[in-house]
């Protein structure tokens, strides 16, 4: 029932023995040296801790691990209920998050701060940031260094947009642990989630990259810095770099397939993003991107199936989530009702939504929503090409506008210069926008407001030859499904 001075000093040794072969970037002996050292000795915490902290294990080898530790032959049985709680507390990360259930024995651990920070965890990968930021920050006001809170921490500082208190958070870690990656990992997160500031959140991540090669937060940070310019290659090379560091984290291979799906190749996308499902099978982000993969294959049912289950994941949430982070879900979910047809479904962005009633026959709500697009992007060159075909298809049947030139008809949408360059190239026939743009100055300077037209809609045995007919036209390159479902958090 108790360990020898045997066992005790193989242990020490496996766990020295992992560490070298660590420092070595040889991950599987030294996950191999970690496992025998805790076999060996139970009560060995940094083997445990390097093992599950780095991520070196997957969910089904953390719970084989769990299974042949040889708890009753070193243990007291009390000791053995408690070792076993506090293991499997730790290793069920990706879990669903639920109330922490305390043996009798050991009653009042709720409160102990390992415990909420392994609580916390399970609502991060979960993505219930603003639950896992409640927690966390209770940790932070009990012990503002604690070392296994604080990654998690930082991550959902930048899932939620809190800038300046990562910046108060990440100058406290580096005055006082300047030797310490997580200090650095902190102000390379900070740049990051500035904007603009790629370089210098490249820096420090390197430096944090420097003091512990090991240290995966700052590899997958690392690769955001890239992802966000389009710099596929070195993203990638980050994120493998991260997979081989994390085997146990789901995080890297999402990031690979997003890469992979970015540069067209959907078949290796599909791959990574099994493999990320397979460690977290409950994320809403992966399934989400599974979808989008299928609805770039065409197959549209498999696709709304996965994005309807990221959707009941999100409303299991509750009230605390953030919404902004799940419009592309929704934008997606949209198009795809609109691929099989279930037009009173389509729930989506306002281009989305002018697309709909574009198809339809609904031109002058379609208008509407096409203009609203293009006050928040002007660049949105679907958004343009479908409000120039819009256009065209309302003056023509309105017979409000019969005998009425095109800029008249055009007066009473406020459109910009850009705007107008690009739908002078597609209403026929040709027309001189600057003779419109100096005319409406005119008009705003003498005061004249001009009235909409009363709505004049299709009727409904019109839809399916519109429908066709914009289907043919429309490239849906134009078009392109939403695929980032995170701020390339960590």
């Amino acid at each position: 029932m108790y360990l020898t001075s045997s066992s005790l000093i193989k242990s020490s040794i496996c766990l020295l023995r992992g560490k070298i072969y660590d420092a070595l970037d040889n991950r599987t002996l030294a996950t191999y040296s970690y496992k025998e050292a805790l076999k060996l000795d139970v009560y060995c915490f940094e083997a445990f801790d390097l093992l599950t902290s780095h991520h070196m294990l997957t969910a089904q080898e953390e719970k084989e691990l769990l299974e042949s530790l040889p708890l009753g032959k070193q243990c007291t049985e009390e000791e053995q209920e408690l070792l076993h709680f506090l293991f499997e507390n730790k290793l069920k990360k990706y879990n669903k998050p639920s109330e922490t259930i305390i043996p009798e024995s050991v009653d009042g651990l709720q409160d102990n701060l390992d415990v909420v920070v392994s609580l916390a965890e399970r609502h991060y990968y979960n993505c219930d940031f603003k639950m896992c930021y409640k927690l966390t920050s209770v940790v932070m006001e009990k012990d503002p260094f604690h070392a296994n809170c604080l990654p998690v921490h930082i991550g959902t500082l930048v899932e939620l947009n809190k800038a300046n208190e990562l910046f108060y958070l990440s100058h406290k870690l580096v005055d006082l642990y300047p030797n310490n990656p997580v200090s650095w990992f902190a102000v390379g997160c900070y740049y990051l989630m500035v904007g603009h500031k790629n370089e210098h959140a490249r820096r420090y991540l390197s430096k944090a990259t420097t003091l512990e090669r090991t240290y995966g937060p700052a590899w997958i940070a690392y690769g955001h810095s890239f992802a966000v310019e389009s710099e596929h290659d070195q993203a990638m090379a980050a994120y493998f770099t991260a997979a081989q560091l994390m085997k146990g984290c789901h995080l890297p291979m999402l990031y690979i397939g997003l890469e992979y799906g970015l540069t067209n190749n959907s078949k290796l996308a599909e791959r990574f993003f099994s493999q990320a499902l397979s460690i977290a099978p409950e994320d809403p982000f992966v399934m989400h991107e599974v979808g989008v993969v299928a609805f770039q294959n065409g197959d549209w049912k498999t696709a709304e199936k996965w994005f309807l289950d990221a959707l009941e994941k999100i409303k299991a949430i509750g009230n605390e989530v953030t919404v902004d982070k799940w419009e592309p879900l929704l934008n997606n979910l949209g198009h795809v009702c609109r691929k099989l047809k279930k037009y009173e479904e389509n729930a989506s962005t306002y281009s989305a939504i002018g697309y709909i009633h574009s198809l339809m026959g609904n031109f002058e709500s379609a208008i509407d929503y096409f203009h609203t697009a293009l006050g928040l992007r002007r660049d949105d060159t679907f958004s343009v090409t479908m409000l120039g075909h819009c256009i065209e298809m309302y003056i023509g049947d309105s017979e409000a506008y019969i005998g009425t030139e095109i800029k008249d008809k055009l007066r009473c949408y406020d459109f910009d210069v850009h705007t107008m360059k690009t739908l002078k190239n597609i209403i026929s026939p040709p027309w001189d926008f600057r003779e419109f743009d100096i005319e409406r100055q005119t008009l705003d300077e003498s005061g004249i407001v001009t009235l909409e037209t009363s709505n004049q809609r299709k009727t409904a045995d019109t839809t399916r030859p519109l429908e066709e007919t914009f289907e043919i036209e429309m490239n849906e390159s134009d078009m392109m499904l939403e695929t980032s479902m995170s701020d390339h958090s960590s």
